[in-house]
């Protein structure tokens, strides 16, 4: 078969393993969707997926359905399973959440090694923690033991130089610009080693 028979939906579900009963969506709109999510024209994406340009136009604007070895090339040029492409997102609803905090304006929390700022404070449930902190201390043994917690953290230091201590890694000299991602579940300990206390923006994703 060519890529431009039109076998329905739920046969090309079938093929990728699906379970028959889902309601079939529309792929068109789907593909449209993880196109511009990668932020490719149509002809990056006819080419990543080995289609012609035309072909994947039809596709998108619904005008063609594709057949499976059609939704193979797509999958994979997406970087997707076939099943992922028949998968609508998690959650497509837009909250419209937002939350702007004017410098100077989080919420404190001061504690003996840290005095952190805590940014959009006022969005509840959100699944990142983000933080302003000014590093207070000055040696690892400021600390009572590694600071560990659920989820992952990205550091970006702002000001000064920081010692980043991780409990599997050598201790890391960082200065403004150096940032670090790693596993917060890991022990972690930052203190400042420059002669002014260091500045860090930190980042927790929850799991």
């Amino acid at each position: 078969m060519d890529d431009m028979e039109t076998p329905s939906l739920l046969r090309v579900a079938r093929a990728s393993g699906e379970d028959a009963r889902v309601e079939p969506l529309d792929l068109g709109a789907r593909v449209r969707a993880l196109r511009k999510e990668r932020r490719w024209t149509l002809a990056e994406a006819a080419k990543a997926a080995g289609l012609a340009r035309s072909t994947l136009s039809k596709i998108e604007n619904g005008q063609m359905s594709p057949t499976y070895d059609a939704v193979r090339k797509l999958a994979e040029g997406l970087g997707i399973t076939v099943p992922q492409l028949f998968t609508p997102p998690r959650d497509a609803r837009i909250t419209g959440r937002m939350a702007v905090t004017r410098a100077g304006e989080g919420t404190p929390h001061p504690t003996a090694t840290y005095e952190h700022e805590i940014l959009a404070s006022q969005l509840r449930q959100k699944r990142m923690l983000p933080y302003r902190a000014r590093v207070r201390a000055r040696s690892f043994e400021a600390f009572d033991g590694w600071v560990r917690h659920d989820g992952e953290e990205f550091l970006y230091v702002l000001t000064g130089v920081i010692r980043l201590f991780t409990e599997f890694y050598e201790p890391v000299d960082m200065r403004r610009g150096d940032s670090a991602y790693y596993d917060a579940s890991m022990g972690h300990n930052v203190i400042s080693i420059s002669e002014e206390d260091a500045t860090i923006l930190w980042v927790t994703a929850m799991d």
